[in-house]
């Protein structure tokens, strides 16, 4: 098939919505004032955390609000893998100051932890009863508006419609979302990027990466993912190496930008695959980094899924430069699965071990792995038996197959 889609996927009824404005540009933030009084916002709260804070990236970004006239409540408390209590603390605070605004300055625990108070803030109850999960309630209300400013080239997270929230009891990551959460504006600026130091441009390169990846060849993939999936391949194939060596590189910074824009709006409204649902459980139950664990994963996953979709595969690796002309479209996919192991070894990224797990952990991450809503998007089969597979090729404990 031409469209290269599985059939019974072509039965589905897709949706593509892109409710966020998307703008960008070097020295993009000195527009912020005027753009989110554009979106009637006299009192914002500004959602960042504690390290981005006083490095003092958000003082340019504060003072742009104030000088178009916007107040400013500051919530400097976010944390990695934002957890329920992070979002009440937030909530409780936009509304007690009367805010009707947010504005979202880092990586992806800053947006998510924003787009959380956002639902707090305009539905009843807590942002755990928005779970997307059977039985749960959708979001009925759009969120304040939300302008997201990304620090990092990783999640995606300024125009998915996704947060990613830790449910601290249940050792649990859970996903809220749909079109009501996504932010209303996001404004990308490479200038903010240069500060990344070069595990993290690594790290949110490769989650990027894994988004773009991941999506393209889910099950739920559809023209319009496929098309943002494959840019964002082809920019992090072209510029991630440049932007992890030379920090201050800003047409590599711009180009990591893009792609992981890209490869945020390549989710679309659906999920992604195996990396993710076993980054996301993972991180519910030890404090991993979410980028780093997933380019950890990376490698392995693809080693598992590629025969599920040859074709899709063949084509990552023409979109991270691999010379396919001579390769049968096996031979390409392959090459694109050690393209991607050859980058992680490049960009110097920490073993799941030396991340801090343990391989005794393996039979109850499967377990958890498989709860996860996205590995129904995964383009090969899974059970537990395939994600102890993938683990163990995490571990070293199988052998490579390819």
């Amino acid at each position: 098939m031409s469209l290269h889609m599985k059939v019974e996927h072509m039965h589905k009824f897709h949706q593509f919505e892109l409710p966020t404005a998307i703008k960008h540009g070097i020295g993009a933030i000195k527009h912020v004032g005027e753009e989110v009084k554009n979106l009637g916002v006299t009192k914002a709260l500004l959602v960042t955390d504690p390290g981005i804070y006083q490095a003092g990236v958000t003082a340019p970004i504060e003072a742009s609000l104030k000088n178009a006239g916007i107040e400013v409540v500051l919530f400097n408390k976010v944390e990695p893998n934002p957890p329920v209590r992070l979002i009440a603390e937030g909530s409780s605070l936009y509304k007690s100051e009367d805010c009707n605004g947010l504005v979202a300055v880092g990586g992806g625990s800053s947006m998510d932890t924003a787009k959380g108070i956002g639902v707090e803030a305009t539905h009843d109850g807590s942002v755990l009863d928005y779970e997307a999960a059977d039985g749960k309630k959708p979001l009925e209300n759009r969120i304040p508006p939300l302008t997201t400013i990304p620090t990092t080239a990783g999640t995606g997270s300024e125009v998915t419609q996704w947060a990613v929230i830790t449910d601290e009891e249940r050792e649990f990551k859970f996903n809220t979302g749909g079109p009501l959460i996504a932010a209303y504006l996001t404004i990308i600026d490479p200038e903010l990027h240069v500060s990344m130091p070069p595990h993290v441009t690594a790290m949110t390169g490769i989650d990027a990466l894994a988004h773009a990846i991941e999506c393209y060849t889910m099950h739920y993939a559809q023209p319009v993912t496929d098309a943002a999936a494959l840019l964002a391949i082809e920019y992090v194939g072209k510029y991630i190496r440049r932007a992890y060596s030379d920090g201050n590189d800003l047409e590599a910074r711009y180009g990591m930008a893009q792609a992981a824009m890209l490869a945020g709006l390549s989710y679309g409204s659906e999920s992604a695959g195996a990396a993710h649902a076993m980054s996301q459980t993972l991180g519910g139950i030890i404090p991993v980094a979410h980028g780093q664990a997933v380019a950890a994963m990376m490698g392995p996953v693809m080693e598992y899924n590629w025969k599920g979709h040859p074709a899709k595969f063949a084509r990552i690796a023409k979109g991270l430069g691999i010379n396919t002309f001579n390769l049968t479209e096996e031979e390409a996919a392959k090459a694109a699965v050690n393209e991607v192991y050859q980058l992680v070894e490049d960009l110097e990224v920490p073993s799941l071990e030396e991340q801090g797990v343990s391989p005794d952990m393996t039979d109850r991450l499967a377990k958890e792995a498989m709860k996860d809503p996205q590995t129904i998007g995964n383009p090969r089969d899974l059970n537990e038996e395939g994600y102890k597979w993938i683990y163990g090729r995490c571990f070293n404990q199988v052998e490579k197959t390819i």
